[in-house]
């Protein structure tokens, strides 16, 4: 890994009510390992009354049907291309979900932000994924970003 600092934002997404949806997905290129480094989620919730959502981060081994996400440099300064891409707007859920890495709840008039320190970072091996999904009991609208190194 040279160090190349990533973000890939989801953008605005609408959860259904009760629906886990996968709301952003990073990708590693072949024989190129990642390491995601901070989390985000955000929401634009109004009620206080409604229920917080379950996120959960997950290893995923499918694609889904989606459209490419935002994934930007950091640092302008980086000569080399970034090889990390993202997915959002999953029309069809990724077939598996393999490991659970972290789930937080996190009520949707707010957001949260968590950083993996040096050491707990969490791996993406060449070619493999990694996934947050979102469940929330009323509709809501989210926007994920996940940053890191590759």
């Amino acid at each position: 890994m040279s160090g190349v600092r990533f973000r890939a934002s989801s953008g605005e997404q609408a959860l259904g009510a009760g629906v886990a949806e996968t709301v952003l997905q990073v990708v590693a290129a072949a024989n190129h390992r990642v390491k995601i480094t901070e989390l985000c989620v955000t929401f634009k919730g109004v009620l206080a009354t409604d229920t917080p959502v379950n996120c959960k981060i997950f290893r995923q081994t499918g694609a889904g049907t989606s459209a490419a996400a935002t994934v930007v440099k950091e640092n302008d300064a980086d000569d080399e291309t970034l090889q990390t891409t993202a997915r959002n707007a999953f029309s069809s859920e990724p077939a598996t979900d393999d490991a659970l890495i972290d789930e937080f709840l996190v009520h949707p008039q707010t957001g949260m932000k968590q950083f993996f320190p040096l050491s707990q970072e969490i791996p993406v091996k060449g070619g493999n994924r990694v996934g947050v999904k979102c469940t929330a009991a009323q509709a809501q609208t989210v926007v994920v970003s996940l940053a890191g190194d590759e």
